[in-house]
């Protein structure tokens, strides 16, 4: 391609709107343009760096035996309703657009495909002799982001590839998740990327488990922990750790005592002198469930840990079924002003007790009439602790769980695992962190949406057995820009070579030397002839000018027809380090192809 002819234009300054390199490179370098908040065109270079990551994609993904195929992004509400997600999606986490045709009818832009899936194989799948199955797609989603940024990172439209797999049962089901494991792995390794693969949260999608992809960037808005011997990786809303050791409480018996401006750990464990670790600390949530029901939360947890709040509403789902509900829609802890439309009486906030009385709740149709009382497993074997005495300004000391307070029945895992903090498969190790973007989830969804829809199979027995299934996903644009994030420098892109936009290009530095030019020019019709992707910068520009936007733009080689023509030779330029060489003429394309062949 001759940049002459090409829509390329570049910019030298950052755009206001591009708050890190990534979005900022790639808008200064021409490859996208921002039409409106979160949605973005992808001009002719992106394009080509989308279509070379949808390539190895699709290669990976069809050597798994899965087939490609395109679903509708239009999709009826009545089957997120079937399967119980349309009111996660459009109240709950709101990240759906929806709409109303003219029939009146609810639509949804999809943000995922796991309903419509579901509905193609009830309708097509019949016996186990079909088994499994797994079908795919590239394509535009759409997530009404409440915050849209960073670029393509997080936008309100983007290029996505999801898969979604059917089984008999869940051997089979785990035979394909690690099968996509290994593309996934393969997909990152081939297109240039170092990442990291985590255990995740599986979030709205649901399913008993998950692994997210992480390209290891400063810039990610994830954070990994993980151990040095590489045996353990997860994103922060899933790990777990063992925490540091309790340091025995001073008090042997149990005793109210005044405790003036203590209302939180760390001045409660100065005045007390004592070690946050000896300390049960209550903290006050409102969950409210989908059929409008609050229920206020009581959860106990050791002084020093913080609540992990995905922990805590995954636990709160589990339960909803005791409140005639389906999911949680909105987990809070509640100020002075929300409490008011629920307390019976001011809460004591600082100076909770695990057994605050349920006396403390108004009666009201909206609201559970009980606390949910939650424990974390840290507070169990917790001795003559100090913990607050339901009264402002005093705490009580040498408490213990059987005597003076009642251990919460549910005992749940909900703290936030820290650095520092050992590792549970080995605690000689301890938890580090990373910074990462997450460009791939898969999950294993088991028989959530075919239970829901009725999506049956007839088994070898003769018997309607609701099928195994699991979906599998990678952010297309998102896995570019995650390149730009983790390879650039003071002066552009650094470009994997697997998918960057051309392989080479030559930049001729004065248009009006002839022979800068007829060299230019035959060497752009060798290096395309033996398939070598390549860019003619044949503009009247300055040769400053043309340097710059050629390292802006990230090509791995630049060849210059410039000074070396008179001994015979071209100068050319890696952009990974700026090395640069004279090679003669003749053996140009042979040098870059080797280099290519080596890159690749």
């Amino acid at each position: 391609m001759r940049l002459q002819q090409m829509l390329f234009v570049t910019l030298r300054e950052n755009p206001a709107e591009a708050e890190i390199p990534s979005h900022q490179l790639l808008l200064r370098a021409g490859y996208i343009r921002r039409i409106g908040s979160g949605i973005y065109a992808y001009l002719p270079l992106m394009w080509r760096v989308l279509q070379k990551v949808s390539q190895i994609v699709r290669e990976e993904m069809d050597k798994t035996g899965a087939q490609e195929c395109l679903l509708p992004q239009i999709q009826p509400a009545q089957l997120w309703q079937e399967s119980g997600r349309w009111d996660t999606y459009t109240k709950a986490e709101g990240i759906m657009f929806s709409l109303v045709d003219r029939q009146q009818r609810e639509l949804g832009l999809g943000p995922t495909h796991e309903e419509v899936i579901t509905a193609i194989a009830r309708d097509a799948i019949r016996s186990y002799r079909q088994l499994p199955l797994n079908l795919y797609q590239i394509q535009t989603k759409f997530r009404d982001e409440i915050r849209p940024r960073f670029g393509l990172m997080r936008g309100r439209e983007f290029i996505m590839k999801d898969a979604y797999s059917f089984h008999t049962d869940e051997a089979s089901l785990k035979q394909t998740y690690r099968d996509m494991d290994r593309a996934y792995n393969n997909i990152l390794k081939r297109c240039g990327l170092q990442f990291r693969a985590v255990e995740a949260d599986s979030g709205a999608i649901g399913g008993s488990g998950s692994q997210e992809f992480m390209i290891l960037a400063e810039a990610g808005e994830d954070e990994i922990l993980y151990t040095e011997d590489g045996k353990y990786a997860a994103n922060v809303e899933k790990a777990v750790s063992l925490p540091t050791d309790a340091v025995a409480s001073p008090f042997t018996s149990y005793e109210k005592i005044e405790t003036p401006d203590t209302a939180t750990i760390a001045k409660l464990a100065e005045f007390l002198k004592c070690s946050p670790t000896a300390i049960v600390k209550n903290v006050l949530y409102e969950a409210i469930y989908d059929n409008g029901i609050k229920v206020l939360v009581l959860i106990s947890i050791r002084g020093d840990l913080d609540i992990n709040e995905v922990k805590l509403q995954n636990e709160l789902v589990k339960l909803a079924p005791q409140y005639n509900a389906n999911t949680v829609i909105g987990l809070n802890v509640p100020d002075e002003t929300a409490q008011k439309k629920w307390a019976a009486k001011p809460l004591p906030l600082g100076y909770i007790a695990p057994n605050l009385d349920d006396d403390c709740i108004s009666p009201a149709k909206e609201v559970a009439p009980k606390f949910l009382r939650l424990a974390d497993k840290t507070v169990v074997k917790l001795e003559n602790f100090i913990t607050g005495a339901n009264e402002s300004s005093y705490h009580v000391v040498g408490a213990n769980w059987g005597k003076e307070f009642t251990l919460p029945e549910l005992v749940v895992d909900i703290k936030a695992a820290k650095v520092g903090e050992r590792s549970v498969l080995d605690s000689s190790q301890t938890l580090q962190s990373a910074r990462g973007i997450e460009a791939g989830h898969i999950f294993q969804l088991g028989t959530k949406y075919s239970q829901a829809m009725g999506a049956t199979y007839a088994s070898e027995a003769g018997t309607e057995e609701p099928l195994w299934m699991g979906c599998y996903g990678i952010g297309v644009s998102r896995l570019a820009q995650a390149a730009v994030e983790q390879s650039y420098d003071k002066d552009g892109i650094i470009w994997p070579v697997a998918i960057a936009p051309y392989q080479v290009i030559i930049v001729i530095p004065n248009m009006s030397d002839s022979s800068q030019v007829e060299t230019a020019e035959q060497l752009y019709q060798e290096l395309n002839q033996a398939n070598v992707e390549t860019l003619l910068d044949d503009r009247q520009e300055r040769a400053g000018a043309k340097f710059k936007d050629s390292d802006l733009i990230g090509i791995p080689y630049r060849i210059v027809t410039g000074r070396s023509l008179k001994s015979g030779k071209v100068e050319v330029v890696k952009r990974a380090n700026h090395e640069s060489q004279e090679i003669p003429l003749a053996e140009v394309t042979s040098t870059i192809k080797t280099w290519l062949e080596k890159d690749t």
